[in-house]
């Protein structure tokens, strides 16, 4: 038989190995809060299937995520890697929360390592003025979900980044300081300038 049988596509068995402490912290009753939560106590205790199925439920909004945060550089890559890194971490899962919150956040914290690594991370608030007149006009295309995929897209790094976290995965401002290391009054603010700089395109 296939050692990888029932692994999420591009992760191998390999990265799928029993973690230490990984049976603890999740409890019958926990896993019943949720449907999602039994297949979490499952993958805990090391079954495949169990984060194959967790896998194809999350992999499509984790993908977007780490297109909008990453932009188009490496974002499979990234993708796995966020699911690996929640694999390993399935053990500090305390079912207080949707499986899919809990997930995003390694997701967000991943990809956000991911960004300084590349460098972009540091140019996340600088005034680029090159990059505010290359968004100053209309998008060009009449489905609206498209013009606003392509919009977004377009922002300064530091403005998509608070604008996808804020009015796309529902962080509250303070938490979005905290996953970025910036003053919640700086997210205030980049929100603002986002959902300006969208309206001037979409309009």
């Amino acid at each position: 038989m296939d050692s990888n049988a029932g692994h999420p596509p591009g992760i191998q068995s390999s990265d799928l190995t029993e973690r230490p402490g990984a049976t603890e912290g999740m409890t019958a009753t926990a896993a019943a809060i949720l449907p999602e939560h039994h297949d979490v106590a499952l993958a805990v205790r090391g079954d495949s299937a169990a984060f194959e199925r967790l896998y194809r439920a999350h992999v499509g909004r984790v993908t977007a995520l780490a297109r909008w945060l990453l932009g188009g550089d490496d974002i499979e890559d990234a993708v796995q890697d966020a699911f690996v890194r929640a694999w390993e971490k399935l053990g500090t899962f305390n079912a207080e929360a949707a499986f899919g919150t809990w997930l995003h956040r390694v997701a967000v914290n991943l990809f956000l390592r991911r960004r300084q690594q590349r460098a972009t991370y540091r140019a996340r608030h600088a005034d680029d003025v090159h990059a505010m007149l290359a968004v100053s006009g209309p998008v060009p295309r009449p489905d609206l979900k498209v013009a606003l995929e392509g919009a977004v897209g377009r922002l300064p790094a530091g403005a998509r980044e608070v604008f996808v976290l804020h009015d796309m995965e529902g962080y509250k401002h303070d938490e979005i300081a905290g996953l970025l290391d910036i003053d919640p009054g700086t997210s205030r603010s980049q929100l603002h300038r986002a959902r300006m700089l969208l309206r001037g395109m979409l309009s």
